[in-house]
């Protein structure tokens, strides 16, 4: 692989054994009015093919089966400038095009992205707002039909969510230490409810923006090792 010009934030799978690298951050360009590539489509050798930004402050991202790339935003990326950062929440193909977009059918507005999963034909993203009637919500989006969901989280604030049927299962990070709050949740048509919860001992220290969910399971990064936690 080469010509990796950037500090990676994200990893993602693509199909085709392609992959795509996102860096968190990015600037707009005063002189020319633009903002700067932080995402980069690599094929199967490791040869460049498409080169965008899909926004700035991306705490949260995950791409599903059909390629969608699916972000979510912080609060510097939402206040600072960006279009598709200031809704919260977006869709991207891989060439840079915004394909999908909140328009007005969340609870609240974004304060700040947590953590991304794909179930299926589904994505999952959770973000937090900062209103007094706010929360941290979990928005399903079925990207083939556009239908959008949002429930209140049995989890303030997760680094990590993976979801499998009516069952979901959440973590929150132990700040620089090896472990993290394992919690399970059961959907029951309406609201999803904690069923357990429990402290995991790692291997490795956990850091920020860890967890990647895919089709009923957490990848979480401890140090240098993935665990993969079945919903």
């Amino acid at each position: 692989m080469r010509d990796i010009r950037m500090r990676p934030s994200h990893l993602a799978l693509l199909p085709e054994s392609r992959f795509l690298l996102v860096s968190g951050r990015t600037f707009r360009n005063e002189t020319e009015g633009s903002w700067a590539s932080n995402a980069v489509v690599f094929s199967q050798s490791g040869t460049p093919e498409a080169v965008f930004c899909v926004g700035d402050d991306i705490p949260a991202l995950v791409t599903d089966a059909g390629g969608g790339i699916w972000t979510a935003y912080g609060d510097e990326g939402i206040y600072g400038g960006h279009p598709e950062s200031g809704a919260g929440l977006a869709g991207w193909d891989t060439q840079g095009r915004t394909f999908w977009a909140p328009q007005g059918r969340l609870p609240d507005h974004p304060l700040e992205g947590c953590t991304a999963a794909t179930e299926n034909g589904q994505v999952w993203l959770v973000w937090y707002s900062g209103s007094s009637r706010g929360g941290t919500f979990l928005t399903r989006i079925t990207p083939s039909t556009g239908d959008v969901s949002s429930y209140p989280s049995p989890v303030p604030a997760p680094d990590g969510i993976a979801v499998r049927d009516n069952r979901a299962v959440f973590t929150r990070r132990n700040h620089n230490k090896r472990s993290v709050e394992l919690v399970r949740a059961e959907f029951n048509g309406t609201n999803w409810t904690v069923t357990s919860r429990r402290r995991l001992r790692v291997p490795g220290r956990v850091v920020m923006h860890c967890g990647q969910g895919r089709d009923g399971f957490l990848w979480l990064r401890v140090g240098d090792t993935w665990l993969r936690i079945g919903a």
